[in-house]
């Protein structure tokens, strides 16, 4: 292999696992750093040229690897305490012998309690050296001048040592310093009463600077590419929330639209960016983070990029259980002078953007309950009547109260449950979201809404063509804004930005990847031609140059598991040109499918490391549901918590592992069918 640098124009094939999920020979409980560079030397000998892994940054307590406490720190759990100087006194070093014993036969790790573990031992290592590293950092040491170089760690120190105060909670819950400035923050962190606290964060900051330092070089010197994983947006509960509020639009929260896999849509509960206010500081924030980045990676994955180009929004007063109130930013809005050049007036425009009450709703909702007696169901209509609602004139009509901003509001109502889930439901039934006075978005289900089926076959049809209008205008909006902040991306580093371009994308998004030479995503179970009859995938060969292939994604199942229990088997093996293979997954199946994968014309062929392993009998699962990395849409202790089967040492002998995944590195990409072989069976 050429250089790295080089190495992102070649064709490669990749394996994506997460830092965690590695079992070193000396780590402790969880993957660490330094154990990147054994599994380094493992894909060099497998002829694997990038490694790609998921984002590393501190989520503090939170499995999940995409709900950051900050953009640039990176996570303790990942230290390795054994190699750090002020640990190898021998009271430590048995310390961390038995803090292995108790972990390492997990089969997947256990997040809160290996990090509640090394957290508490690095603050006995800490507070044994507190005089040295204090005293080094004063008299402008080794830790007070990496402090100098890395001035957002100042912040963050800060920020986690108030975290720790307030007992984790999110700042928004704290008692103290939920606003602040620039000034008070630097004011907090030059406070001598909590200079140790202070540093104590800053120490291990800089020990995971240093082993990931060192791994990135190792991977670099094998030849292999690491690519890291960029999340486009940041935890509500963060430093960088807190800080720089301006940067962020907090009343807000981010997601995605309802589709055939969340019929509810998203509501992730992140911020979403105030883009112009990051452009005044010509996106400072944004090219620090990357200049960071930069340090460890030469390749990244921009996590959602479709965000850069418009995002799904929700207001806060919404419950998170949903985002069907939510709304694209940018979007060119209907305005209220658009709709009455259709024809409606103050009272019909209200009909259109308000959720109205029919009387009877109310009391059917109840006498639906089954439980009430008629004068409880007339107790409790009245409640709701006085409690949510304004009636219309003497229309036995109603529209919420001013007071109620959203779901929440009315969550919290004292209402009984079976009326209040009626407000709830009626609270989304309106054809138009009404926001910023005089700005309104369709909402995702309009056509289903009391307004639109009370509308004229020609009124429709002026809403559709409206609709239609504002639809191109805001394409444009959102070419321009990706175009603009993805050139600020491209511009700000050396890596080689490999951008995860699922979901409902627009037409401008691959016109955009392709100017700028970003590669897009291809994932075989959902690149098809969705509106052909038999929604039929889409050729291998036909991929593009300028993307990344790969059968299965963190939050999807593995390929084994999608090829027992969910794929259309026939299609599949017809696609792949092997109609008899048995409908159980093994090493066998395995091997025809991955080969054809590799074979894709994308640059990259990028595989999760579960998915190698099936090339060996050895390393199967019991249950393939259990080699997932996550299950979207559930909160538990087992998402994100995958571990490697075995160590990194072992999967390195076996010998049908290895020569397996060498030969795919060894597959030529599929010839282009011309239009007179496409047809061919």
């Amino acid at each position: 292999m050429g250089s790295v640098q080089e190495d992102t124009e070649q064709r490669l094939i990749g394996v994506v696992v997460p830092v965690g999920a590695l079992r070193g020979a000396d780590s402790t409980g969880v993957g660490e750093f330094l154990d990147l560079i054994a599994f380094g030397h493992l894909c060099k000998k497998m002829r694997v040229g990038l490694i790609q892994i998921l984002p590393v940054n501190d989520t503090g307590y939170e499995s999940s690897p995409y709900s950051a406490l900050t953009a640039f720190a990176l996570h303790p759990i990942y230290l390795r305490i054994a190699d750090v100087p002020e640990a190898q006194d021998s009271q430590w070093q048995q310390r961390i012998t038995a803090m292995k014993v108790r972990f390492e036969h997990e089969t997947r790790f256990n997040h809160y309690e290996v990090m509640k573990a090394k957290l508490e031992l690095l603050h006995e290592i800490f507070a044994a050296n507190e005089a040295a590293l204090c005293a080094s950092a004063q008299d402008g040491g080794a830790l007070w001048a990496w402090i100098a170089d890395n001035g957002w760690v100042k912040e963050y120190a800060v920020y986690r040592r108030l975290k720790q105060v307030n007992q984790e909670q999110s700042w928004r819950q704290w008692d103290a310093q939920r606003t602040v400035t620039h000034a008070e923050v630097a004011a907090l962190w030059n406070d001598a009463a909590f200079w140790a606290e202070y540093l104590f964060w800053a120490w291990i900051q800089k020990a995971l600077d240093e082993q990931f330092s060192v791994a990135a070089a190792s991977l670099k010197s094998d030849g292999i590419v690491l690519e890291g994983d960029l999340p486009i947006l940041i935890n509500d509960d963060s430093c960088d929330a807190w800080a720089h509020p301006g940067y962020f639009h907090l009343e807000l929260s981010a997601g995605a639209p309802p589709d055939m896999y969340s019929p509810a849509g998203q509501n992730w509960g992140f911020p979403t960016y105030n883009w112009d206010a990051l452009e005044k500081e010509n996106y400072v924030w944004w090219r620090d983070r990357l200049k960071a980045a930069a340090k460890y990676y030469a390749a990244y994955r921009i996590d959602h990029v479709l965000g850069f180009f418009r995002i799904w929004a929700t207001a806060r007063t919404e419950k998170d259980t949903n985002s069907l109130l939510g709304r694209y930013i940018p979007y060119v809005a209907i305005t209220k002078k658009d709709l009455m050049a259709c024809g409606f007036d103050a009272n019909r425009i209200r009909w259109l953007s308000h959720p109205h009450v029919p009387t009877g709703e109310v009391w059917d909702s109840l006498r639906r309950d089954g439980c009430l007696s008629e004068s409880d169901i007339q107790y409790e209509a009245e409640c709701a009547f006085m409690l949510a609602l304004d009636r219309i004139d003497n229309e036995e009509l109603w529209l919420f109260k001013d007071s109620i901003k959203g779901e929440r509001d009315i969550d919290a109502l004292q209402l009984y449950p079976a009326v209040k889930n009626y407000l709830l439901e009626v609270w989304k039934n309106r054809l138009f979201l009404q926001y910023e006075d005089d700005h309104y978005f369709p909402t995702w289900k309009y056509r289903e809404s009391r307004a639109y089926q009370s509308l004229s076959d020609g009124e429709r049809n002026t809403i559709e063509q409206l609709l239609a209008a504002r639809k191109g205008a805001s394409e444009e909006a959102w070419e321009q804004l990706g175009e603009k902040l993805l050139s600020v991306l491209a511009e700000s580093s050396s890596m080689l930005p490999c951008a995860e371009d699922l979901g409902e994308v627009p037409d401008c998004v691959p016109r955009v990847l392709a100017k700028l030479r970003m590669l897009g995503l291809r994932v075989l179970r959902w690149h098809r031609w969705w509106d052909k009859e038999g929604q039929p995938y889409i050729p291998l060969e036909d991929y593009p140059e300028l993307s990344v292939c790969t059968p299965a994604v963190h939050d999807s199942s593995t390929l084994r598991e999608w090829w027992e229990r969910e794929a259309e088997q026939e299609v599949l093996t017809d696609f792949i040109g092997q109609p008899f293979l048995p409908p159980v997954y093994n090493p066998g199946v395995a091997k025809i499918i991955l080969h054809r994968l590799a074979g894709a014309a994308s640059r990259f062929r990028v595989f999760q490391i579960q998915d190698l392993l099936h090339l060996s009998q050895k390393w199967y699962a019991q249950d393939p549901a259990t080699e997932r990395i996550n299950v979207p849409g559930t909160y538990n202790s087992f998402n994100w918590t995958y571990r490697l089967p075995a160590t990194i040492d072992e999967l390195a002998k076996d010998e049908v592992f290895v020569k397996g995944v060498e030969e795919l590195a060894t597959i030529p990409p599929l010839e282009k069918k011309t239009a007179a072989t496409r047809g061919r069976k």
